[in-house]
């Protein structure tokens, strides 16, 4: 069964991916995203094994949903500053086709947490495969090459999420900054109130606690701009750890300008 939250964002994605999707491939991709059955399941125990297993926070379906709704709003921004996407400048297909495939990248990327955190990421590759498999599928029926770059891309996205290896085209490095920048303190609640000793891991949950907003909207000098808003010193961490470093690793690094706000103050710019 669904949360409200869930529902909330199940709406807040379709509504942002319909002015995006004018020949229907993107929206046709996002309906089948939120209504299949196995990915909630599968969506649930990353959750299950995240939370209860390890003591971490959100890394479920409220997490991908909001990856998701993040790649949407970066690949807007991207496109209103006529920045192209790998699979453009490779004329293997056309916007709507990168906006497909960081949608189902950034939906699926931490389904690899049903094993567990360690190369999560990777697992999560694999495990992924099948599921854009069927659903591309059912969008790209008759047009096997562009299926394969489609699917090619997402799995980059999602073997790339971490950081931890090179990515080489935009639609990965979306991705990266898209996970990065999910760190409101809505995401530590539940194993914060689970808590009842120290664990590793913990500085995430109590870091990502004081992170009161995070914006993404059109920057003054570059296509993107990231606000963070923060309730103390300790959100520090998510930015200058967590965040800092995937846009480091990330391909849309030169796109992104970084601001930081504790408690109303003078906001810090990073990038």
């Amino acid at each position: 069964m669904r949360s409200s939250k869930e529902i909330a964002l199940d709406v807040k994605i379709l509504t942002a991916v319909k002015p995006l999707s004018p020949l229907g491939k993107a929206l046709k991709v996002a309906k089948f995203l939120l209504g299949d059955e196995e990915i909630h399941a599968l969506q649930d125990y990353a959750n299950t094994v995240s939370i209860k297993r390890l003591g971490y926070n959100d890394h479920g379906p409220v997490h991908m949903r909001m990856v998701a709704l993040n790649t949407l709003r970066m690949m807007e921004l991207l496109r209103k500053a006529d920045i192209k996407t790998s699979i453009e400048l490779e004329e293997s297909g056309d916007f709507e086709d990168s906006l497909v495939a960081v949608l189902m990248a950034g939906f699926l990327h931490d389904l690899g947490m049903t094993m567990g955190r360690q190369d999560h990421e990777l697992h999560g590759s694999y495990l992924s495969a099948p599921i854009i498999d069927r659903v591309l599928r059912k969008v790209y029926t008759d047009n096997i090459p562009l299926r394969v770059s489609v699917r090619s891309v997402a799995l980059e996205g999602i073997s790339g999420h971490m950081g931890t290896r090179i990515i080489h085209s935009l639609e990965a490095g979306v991705i990266l900054v898209a996970d990065g920048c999910d760190m409101e303190k809505g995401r530590a609640r539940i194993p914060i109130a689970l808590a009842n000793e120290p664990r590793v891991g913990d500085i995430h949950k109590y870091s990502a606690n004081s992170i009161e907003h995070v914006g993404i909207s059109a920057g003054k000098e570059k296509p993107i701009r990231i606000d963070v808003s923060m309730s103390g010193e300790v959100g520090l961490f998510q930015i200058e750890e967590v965040l800092l470093g995937k846009i480091a690793a990330s391909t849309v690094k030169g796109y992104i300008e970084l601001y930081a706000t504790e408690n109303g103050k003078e906001p810090k710019r990073y990038l």
